[in-house]
């Protein structure tokens, strides 16, 4: 039979098809984006509304404190103005007539009856005039504050306005003095006037009202006492009992902040507290709020307006969701034709079991039908390629006689057998791990990036000895071919070939060491120290032009050499045995490379003597060195066979300075430097300069 021209129009299609599961995704999505920006969007202007009413709200409380504030230090002020008007009445004749001064602060001066007392005192503190209320009482009737306050004025002589005088509350008062001078300027006498708290020259009860629930208007001083308050019986009370206003008190009080007249706002958790100062009379004006109470309308919006949101939100979403659903039918119904099109692929006709039949379409399916054919063909052939290029490229991995990596990024991607093996690695542990695995640290790894990188841009390819580091540990040296693959198919990287080359480099290694150093104590033994001498005089003499004699003395000097000989070193072979010699000769060299390592080298030229090159060391530097190098020789006292021994070193020290030019003439100045040393009583250093020699003297040394 044939199959129907378009077997996806042949089946009857629904008149709607749900969404697959990518689109319901994304409606999910955009209808959660639509969601959390909504509600970000409601929450910044709600939170905005909030800091704005807030902002207000402390602008309002800071604004009305220092308003208050300024009014009350304005009554402060015109009460101090009355009083110099009374005190410009006062002359020093009165001082001495009481009754003058009576009639005239009675009858001549009417702003007398603005304070509630008003006292008047020579400057010997005899108090001279007290009227209170109208009436003259007597000097006994004074309190002892206000004593207090009418002395500290006679003695600093400056107008004061005193700390709180406190009886009852309903005549608490502070008083204002006033000293009074001769026209020399002296201090004759003061004057002072009171005021009850609440009297309307200072403190009405008026100006705390009108009382509400949610602030508090209140007046203290600088030690906590209530001056005026909304609730009247606060008034005399601590403000350390006053919610809100306490803990801002408490921390003005351990900052130890002056009295500024500017205003400040605290927002608490529960309450908004804006304080003023009044310099002055060192009071403050504190308006306590309670911010949920003031918000409280605030609140009551902002939840209206989330209700509102939510309702908007999700019909914007609903509305999101059904628009979607119908912008998304062609593709729900290309989904479909697509999986009727996959059926008729998985059921090829019988006797074409190779060859896949497509239906044919018109339109878009037709062209994605001839797409998919073709794609599928293609990967029919690149899968039997892969497939043969696998087997091919795994049989050379695991027959090589040489390792084989392939590096891509610095990144391990094929490793071979042999490689593997040479490695100390399974087979699928280097896959897909970073090339620094196989080197001891970041630094060799960083040289060898060094290298590779300048002879592939020198030559292309790179060739060398290069040491890594087995799974266990241990070194491995192989010798290194590498050539970066820049084929677009293969996907650039770098082949190389590994052989290893261990066992060769150790027998290379083993030889030279035996032939430069010392079997016994592991230093440089004689040739090789001659030689390296040898390089560092010819150096010196390379980038130094002769020099005649005179200009000699002047060159500067290229180091210094020790010529180093044990002292009584013949008693521990004597005593001890050979054995224990050797012991010592091992130690001795131990301490000797210790000491030097950092400046310069040392060797073993025979039996008890060494010798140490400090090249470029000033001569007080070598002085220090070889002093400490016999300190720490005569320091250990070794032990053999139940015995100690002491010994010691005699040590010759000469200057490599331009009149010395081969070994023989350095080593034989050497010798003789240390001649003297034993000569003068061994143990000691002795500096000789190659210049102090005579020229007969000059002679090349016998081996050691």
């Amino acid at each position: 039979m044939t199959p129907p021209a378009n077997p996806v129009a042949a089946a009857q299609e629904p008149a709607f098809s749900l969404p697959g599961s990518l689109v319901l995704r994304l409606m999910a999505v955009a209808a959660l984006v639509v969601v959390l920006a909504s509600a970000a969007s409601v929450w910044l202007v709600s939170r905005a509304a909030g800091q704005e009413a807030m902002r207000r709200v402390v602008g309002q409380q800071t604004d009305e404190v220092e308003v208050v504030a300024r009014l009350l230090a304005s009554k402060i002020e015109q009460s101090q103005k009355v009083l110099r008007t009374v005190a410009q009445g006062i002359t020093p004749a009165m001082l001495e007539s009481p009754s003058s001064l009576d009639w005239l602060l009675q009858q001549g001066l009417p702003a007398v009856g603005f304070f509630d007392a008003l006292h008047v005192a020579r400057k010997d503190g005899e108090l001279r005039l007290n009227i209170r209320s109208g009436q003259l009482v007597k000097a006994a009737d004074l309190d002892p504050a206000e004593r207090d306050a009418l002395r500290r004025t006679l003695i600093d002589g400056k107008p004061q306005v005193s700390e709180l005088i406190a009886g009852r509350t309903s005549n608490a008062r502070i008083m204002f003095t006033l000293p009074l001078h001769s026209e020399e300027g002296a201090v004759l006498g003061v004057v002072a006037g009171a005021l009850k708290l609440q009297s309307q020259g200072l403190l009405p009860q008026s100006m705390a009202l009108p009382a509400r629930d949610d602030s508090r208007l209140v007046v203290f001083t600088r030690d906590g006492t209530i001056l005026s308050h909304t609730d009247p019986a606060r008034i005399m009370g601590q403000v350390r009992d006053e919610p809100g206003l306490a803990p801002v008190f408490a921390q003005w009080l351990r900052s130890a902040q002056p009295v500024v007249g500017r205003g400040t706002t605290e927002v608490q958790p529960d309450h908004i507290v804006s304080v003023a100062g009044m310099p002055l009379p060192q009071w403050f004006v504190a308006r306590v709020s309670n911010s949920k109470a003031l918000l409280e309308p605030l609140q009551g919006a902002q939840r209206e307006a989330w209700w509102l949101a939510a309702a908007v939100i999700a019909l914007g979403v609903l509305l999101l969701a059904v628009a979607m659903a119908w912008m998304a039918q062609p593709l729900a119904q290309l989904c479909r034709g697509a999986l009727q099109l996959l059926r008729h692929v998985q059921q090829p006709r019988q006797g074409s079991r190779d060859t896949i039949e497509w239906p044919t379409g018109r339109g878009e399916v037709g062209t994605l039908v001839r797409v998919f054919d073709g794609l599928a063909q293609q990967k029919r052939q690149q899968d039997h390629l892969h497939t043969l290029l696998h087997g091919q490229f795994q049989a050379i991995l695991a027959n090589a006689s040489v390792g084989i990596v392939i590096t891509r990024h610095g990144v391990l991607e094929v490793v071979g057998r042999q490689a593997c093996l040479m490695l100390g690695y399974a087979e699928s542990e280097l896959q897909g791990r970073p090339a620094r695995t196989l080197y001891g640290s970041d630094a060799d790894y960083a040289r060898l990036g060094e290298r590779v990188q300048s002879a592939f841009a020198a030559h292309g390819t790179f060739d060398g000895d290069v040491c890594f580091v087995r799974k266990d540990g241990s070194p491995v040296w192989a010798r290194v071919q590498g050539r970066k693959v820049d084929s677009e198919a293969l996907g650039g990287g770098t082949v190389w070939m590994l052989e290893d080359i261990t066992a060769a480099r150790e027998a290379q290694y083993q030889q030279a060491w035996e032939l430069t150093h010392d079997a016994l104590t592991q230093l440089h033994n004689r040739s090789a120290f001659d030689h390296r001498l040898a390089l560092l005089l010819a150096e010196r003499s390379a980038r130094t032009p002769p020099l005649d004699t005179a200009s000699a003395d002047q060159a500067p000097d290229d180091g210094v050499v020790l010529f180093l000989d044990l002292d009584h070193f013949t008693l521990v072979n004597d005593v001890a045995g050979h054995d224990a010699g050797d012991d010592v000769l091992r130690h001795v060299a131990r301490l000797i490379e210790t000491q030097v390592r950092q400046v310069g080298w040392s060797a073993r030229l025979g039996g008890d003597e060494f010798a140490v090159v400090l090249p470029g060391c000033p001569l007080a530097r070598g002085q220090a060195v070889a002093e400490q190098l016999r300190a720490t020789v005569q320091a250990w006292e070794p032990s053999y066979q139940g015995r100690s021994f002491t010994l010691g070193v005699s040590i010759g020290l000469v200057v490599l300075d331009a009149h010395l030019h081969d070994v023989a003439s350095v080593l034989y100045a050497a010798d003789m430097a240390c001649y003297d040393a034993k000569r003068a009583g061994r143990n000691r250093v002795e500096t000789r300069h190659a210049r102090d020699m005579t020229s007969s003297g000059r002679m090349a040394l016998g081996p050691y």
